[in-house]
């Protein structure tokens, strides 16, 4: 696998060892590879994770071999990673890693991180998010130019509600919209803010958009994933690496690019020469921070004019308050 070789990282110099182990067969590349890769866009990638519990997807023999998620940073880490205690809807707690340089995103490509899967926190501010994110997911007989056509609705919505959104591809079929907001709402409020923005979505596109989360009432439709704005959900990074065969990357987008983005073009080849070129087209980010305000109340609107309270949660969340039955509509048995 080639000797350990030592990369300097942000204002640490990490050890990377195995450096030819291949992780992609079909293209070659390796974990060296994928190191040099995040260096090309350590920016962009510490941007979009900085200060975050971050879960780190692992792949330590490539993506044709086993894989896991790891939310509990390993004992042995370097004193200088920042960790923070995070609680999960279990009860149960554990330190998570916040990258708040490169060098911290290196080290964990060393332990086989490809996809990095970071909180809507920062570590001082754990229970109050400062990103909606919003999730537009192609289902069964949909594509990636359905979830576009959605994400240009959704881009005159947020207009409309004084929002801005930052697009990038998921690295897959869907797109991802993040709106970066105050850190004054709990997951609660902004899970309900997710939920409003769908609704408001399948009104505009009837037959194209879903809120349904039970996969047998979806149809073909983009389905908008509220429940990746619960707690311990995340959506995997900007800049991550994806484990498909060519290697594509989540790859942020500025709204101009969005009807003809083709999301096989952002891959760990291309996408540090788009760096170089633009930088990080999603900086900027850094500098807003938007209020819920006018979703929650149009939310409250919803709720008060047309009955339209709460959907399910993921089935390992506790039952929550006014949540509707968790039961799959072609089992669930009437209502006595």
């Amino acid at each position: 696998m080639g000797e350990a070789v030592e990369l300097r990282a942000g204002e640490h110099t990490v050890r990377l060892s195995n450096p030819d182990k291949v992780y992609f067969p079909e293209s070659g590349y390796t974990k060296l590879d994928v190191a040099r890769y995040f260096l090309a866009v350590a920016p962009g990638v510490t941007r979009a994770l900085y200060d975050r519990p971050t879960t780190l997807e692992r792949f330590p023999d490539g993506i044709t071999g086993e894989s896991f998620f790891q939310k509990r940073a390993p004992r042995n880490h370097p004193d200088w990673l920042r960790t923070a205690t995070i609680s999960f809807p279990s009860g149960r707690h554990a330190d998570e890693l916040c990258p708040t340089g490169v060098e911290a995103v290196i080290w964990a490509v060393n332990l086989g991180c490809l996809t990095f899967h970071p909180w809507p926190v920062r570590s001082g501010r754990l229970d109050h998010p400062d990103e909606l994110r919003i999730d537009l997911d192609p289902q069964p007989g949909t594509g990636f130019a359905q979830a576009v056509r959605v994400a240009g609705e959704l881009h005159g919505l947020l207009d409309e509600l004084g929002l801005r959104g930052w697009p990038k591809t998921s690295g897959g079929r869907g797109l991802h919209v993040f709106v970066p907001i105050e850190p004054r709402w709990t997951f609660t409020e902004v899970r309900r803010a997710a939920i409003t923005l769908g609704r408001e979505l399948e009104r505009r596109m009837p037959g194209e958009v879903t809120t349904a989360w039970w996969k047998e009432e979806r149809g073909e439709r983009i389905f908008v994933d509220y429940n990746q704005t619960a707690r311990d959900r995340t959506i995997a990074s900007a800049y991550s690496v994806r484990p498909r065969p060519h290697a594509p990357v989540s790859a942020p987008l500025r709204w101009p690019e969005v009807a003809d983005a083709d999301p096989a073009d952002f891959d760990l080849a291309t996408m540090p020469g788009r760096f170089a070129e633009l930088g990080d087209v999603h900086a900027d980010m850094a500098d807003h921070a938007y209020a819920l305000d006018g979703l929650l109340e149009k939310a409250d609107r919803d709720e008060r004019d047309h009955g339209l309270g709460d959907l399910p949660y993921p089935p390992d969340h506790p039952k929550m308050p006014g949540e509707p039955r968790r039961v799959q509509p072609s089992r669930a048995r009437p209502a006595e």
